[in-house]
């Protein structure tokens, strides 16, 4: 197998057809050695994070475009471009697997034009780079909407930022099981095999690795000792703060991380319940709880339709994890900015919307309602928050949680901040 021609066939995937980056890699690693699977995975997500640039340089290059049955060309000439600007992969290496690739996409006859494509842009890169350079969704690979809609909401300097970090390869976190071991001694078995991480101030369950493993490298990871969480994420079961004999719904469950992590903190609750839209998704519910040997009650269900599953009995806690843009984790999953459209934030905030307005009736005066995403646009959070109250009489907020955020109420954590995934929080009362 050419690992240049499965990589273009996943971006194919992704682009053209819409299927997710992690259902799409997935599938077609499964006959590949180790080796090959991570430098797909290393041309899948380098193109995807570059993709606008690697387009205007193709495009530029060529007479016309590769359409039709002939689209999965582009791809494949989008991975040269790719290795020879972003990667220490030799240009006659890169040049020659690359337009071999063709072959293996059944298209022999048109090894040349790749060829010559890819020889071009050895020749034209500087004069390329420098005309790209000029167009702010082509400097920071990000489609104009969401460019526009980030300047809007943060200024052209922070938008910058922002956009640059989204471009970087995220870390791996990891949430240690405190029913196990506390984080030292955790982080004590990692040193013994050489791994490094580091403690944050802000979680006492997390660690960030200095290098990401293959979680079954992990000391005790079947066991359930650890779960590989992003470090905002991990913030959810903590300002949630169930306690002893709470009934909780988790909305939105799949695939379950801040479920377990909510059992994990607080074994005494009187019933856990998850829910999520998507069925396939729950499989990983099930498999996380039975992973860490933990029990909740999982729900096959629409979060904006509770009548259709709740049992009648109001939750003390609720966590609602909003369906969102996902722009906090772009970092994380590339694809989402090429698969998302500036039509879809309203609809994302009309989604929002009705499950918060009907798990709020689900809620006892009194309980707790965590709202969250992985959005860092201020329609999806902030101002959803603010419309909500303003509409909702019996609603206040109340501090997220003193041992972290002190008399904070809501939080917008932005990509990178303390190597964190963008994420939104607040922590709506109801009253008595």
């Amino acid at each position: 197998m050419n690992v240049r021609a499965i990589a273009a066939k996943v971006l194919n995937q992704v682009v053209e057809k819409g299927q997710s980056l992690s259902q799409a890699l997935p599938a077609i690693q499964q006959e590949l050695s180790p080796k090959d699977k991570a430098l797909v995975q290393m041309l899948c997500y380098g193109v995807l994070r570059t993709l606008p640039r690697l387009d205007f340089f193709c495009r530029s290059l060529m007479k016309k475009p590769l359409t039709g049955k002939q689209r999965d060309l582009h791809f494949l000439i989008l991975v040269g471009i790719y290795q020879l600007l972003y990667t220490r992969i030799p240009s006659h290496a890169a040049v020659g697997e690359t337009v071999n690739g063709a072959k293996a996409l059944k298209k022999p006859a048109l090894k040349g034009m790749i060829n010559g494509v890819l020889r071009s842009f050895l020749r034209e890169q500087e004069s390329l780079i420098a005309q790209a350079d000029q167009q702010p969704a082509l400097l920071y690979c990000h489609p104009s909407w969401l460019v526009k809609r980030l300047q809007s909401a943060y200024g052209e300097e922070k938008a910058a930022e922002i956009m640059t970090e989204n471009n970087q390869q995220a870390p791996m976190w990891l949430r240690v099981n405190s029913r196990f071991h506390d984080r030292e001694q955790y982080l004590a078995l990692l040193t013994e095999q050489d791994k490094q991480a580091q403690i944050t101030a802000f979680n006492d369950n997390a660690l960030c690795l200095e290098n990401a493993c293959d979680v079954y490298q992990l000391p005790g990871f079947a066991e359930g000792w650890v779960s590989v969480q992003d470090g905002a994420a991990q913030l959810a079961a903590h300002y949630l703060d169930a306690q002893p004999g709470d009934l909780v719904l988790d909305a939105c469950s799949a695939p379950g991380g801040k479920t377990v992590h909510t059992l994990e903190l607080q074994p005494e609750l009187k019933q856990m319940v998850a829910v999520d839209f998507d069925e396939k998704r729950l499989v990983r519910v099930n498999e996380n709880l039975q992973r860490l040997n933990l029990q909740a009650t999982v729900i096959h269900g629409d979060a904006a339709k509770p009548d259709d599953w709740w049992s009648g009995e109001q939750f003390d806690r609720i966590l609602c994890d909003a369906p969102c843009s996902a722009t906090g984790v772009i970092r994380r999953h590339p694809d989402i900015r090429w698969l998302r459209r500036d039509s879809d934030i309203s609809e994302l905030v009309t989604l929002q919307k009705n499950i918060l307005y009907a798990l709020w009736q689900k809620l006892k005066p009194g309980g707790v309602l965590l709202y969250a995403t992985c959005s860092i646009l201020p329609d999806e959070n902030d101002q959803q928050i603010k419309d909500f109250l303003a509409a909702t009489s019996d609603a206040s907020l109340m501090p997220l949680a003193a041992h972290y955020d002190g008399q904070a109420v809501t939080r917008q954590i932005l990509p990178n901040e303390e190597k964190m995934d963008g994420f939104y929080y607040a922590k709506l009362q109801k009253a008595l």
